[in-house]
């Protein structure tokens, strides 16, 4: 590691100790970074990325609630809102028992690379709670999000912060908080994406990060002369984005052979066709069952409980070519890494935040696969919340095929951003530079054109 990367990492460390993803996440950009500093040295005399890594604002607050018992409930809720050099804060809302402050502050600061990608005029943000959906009632959900929204409606607003769904916050989620804004504001504004399509939602976003993260893999075995049609994907998680991902998979021709959750996964060798697709749909969005329940009705796939002990994760030991990891941060360490190289995978498709560990990408780097960082690959998401923001500020709405259009177009860009700027630094085909380095001048030309605020 360089001077650069030391000190960077020193100084994040010591000054958020305990915050171990927000260190990652900060020390994977900045090796890329320094390539930047190099060329053009302007940007360090800036101090460009030293201001980078220190969040605009953090917000941190009490949220309390009643239980269907009556008990009081109390949870925590935060609002990182990083960086607004290009726009107004805009990123999800994470309602896991997980959610502490360095998870939301690596999750932010991935958000500025990503959002500028899209080349949407969108800084970054990041919030969330530790309540859990899991096991609640549609009431709990009601009261938890109202008493969420009666503290957060003082920092957001259609020009200042945007937040939408992440882990956890879904349709059902978004629409208790937008009431509640609305009741407290007494205004009807674009303030949440991911909203109802009767109340200003756009088509194609709850499918956008699935779709985006297949049109990055199809965008980069396009370089190679190839498509996704017959490939073998695995594919983690069975939330949204895994779901989405599958179903645009499906489309293109491919053959996936796993799901997975928090409990375990599956692995169904003759493939998810529609059919078990929308039984998973119908499991996950409606009944929101376990996906070992899968196994019930398509008895031939074969179910795994996850074992915490286990050093790693033998969903990715499966033959593939593909493997789109969907389901949350650092999910494929080192050992995983090896497993899917040695396993045949050549195309690996982030559509989750940072799924990979650092000693994981640099495996997948020297191997010289084709290898798209989350930052880059399911920027789709966050590029559809721009569209719905643009949908909402215009009071009009926009055909599917226009928005899915406009997403296909997004991620081209990105696309070629990453592989412009890659060649640019002298790392051809190196997709963590280029979406690194794509990201970071935008904003960084923003804010010296800004002035030291």
């Amino acid at each position: 590691m360089n001077q650069f990367v030391d000190d960077i990492g020193e100084a994040v460390k010591a000054k958020n100790p305990g915050e171990i993803e927000f260190h990652q996440a900060v020390i994977e950009v900045a090796e890329s970074i320094e390539l930047v500093y190099e060329k053009y040295p302007h940007y360090r005399s800036y101090k460009i990325f030293e201001r980078m890594v220190e969040p605009e604002r953090v917000i941190m607050f009490r949220v309390p609630w009643m239980d269907d018992q009556g008990e009081i409930q109390i949870n925590r809720g935060f609002r990182i809102e990083m960086n607004s050099a290009i726009g107004p804060y805009k990123g999800g809302l994470r309602f896991h028992p997980s959610v502490n402050l360095g998870i939301l502050k690596f999750l932010a600061f991935e958000q500025v690379f990503k959002n500028s990608l899209t080349s949407l005029p969108i800084g970054g943000g990041k919030g969330g709670s530790d309540f859990d959906p899991k096991g609640k009632s549609d009431n709990e959900v009601m009261r938890f999000c109202q008493s969420f929204m009666s503290e957060l409606f003082r920092h957001i607003g259609p020009d200042t912060d945007v937040p939408a769904g992440d882990i956890g916050v879904g349709g059902r989620e978004i629409g208790f908080m937008f009431g509640q804004y609305k009741r407290l504001k007494n205004e009807f504004t674009g303030v949440l994406t991911g909203k109802g399509l009767n109340w200003g939602g756009s088509l194609i976003r709850p499918e956008a990060t699935g779709y985006g993260a297949v049109y990055m893999a199809a965008e980069m075995l396009a370089t190679r002369n190839e498509t996704l049609e017959g490939k073998t994907c695995l594919v983690s998680g069975s939330g949204n984005v895994a779901q989405y991902t599958t179903e645009k998979l499906l489309e293109l021709g491919a053959k996936i052979v796993t799901l997975s959750d928090s409990s375990g996964y599956i692995y169904d060798e003759k493939g998810i066709d529609r059919e078990k697709l929308e039984f998973v749909m119908d499991l996950k969005n409606v009944r929101r069952g376990r996906i070992k329940e899968y196994v019930d009705k398509f008895p031939d796939a074969v179910y795994t409980p996850s074992d915490p002990s286990a050093d790693f994760n033998p969903l990715w030991n499966h033959k593939a070519q593909c493997a789109f990891p969907s389901a949350t941060q650092n999910e494929i360490n080192g050992k995983d890494a090896q497993h899917l190289l040695d396993n045949g995978v050549y195309v690996v498709s982030e559509g989750a935040n940072m799924p990979t560990t650092l000693d994981g990408v640099k495996l997948f780097l020297d191997a010289g696969i084709l290898y798209a960082p989350g930052k880059a690959a399911n920027a789709g998401g966050v590029a559809v919340s721009g569209l719905e923001m643009a949908q909402n500020s215009s009071r009009l709405p926009w055909t599917r095929e226009e928005v899915d259009k406009r997403l296909q177009m997004i991620m081209k860009n990105i696309h070629k951003t990453c592989v412009d700027q890659a060649e640019h630094f002298g790392t051809p085909g190196n997709y963590v530079n280029g979406a690194n380095i794509g990201g970071f001048i935008k904003v960084a030309d923003a804010m010296i054109d800004q002035g030291l605020v």
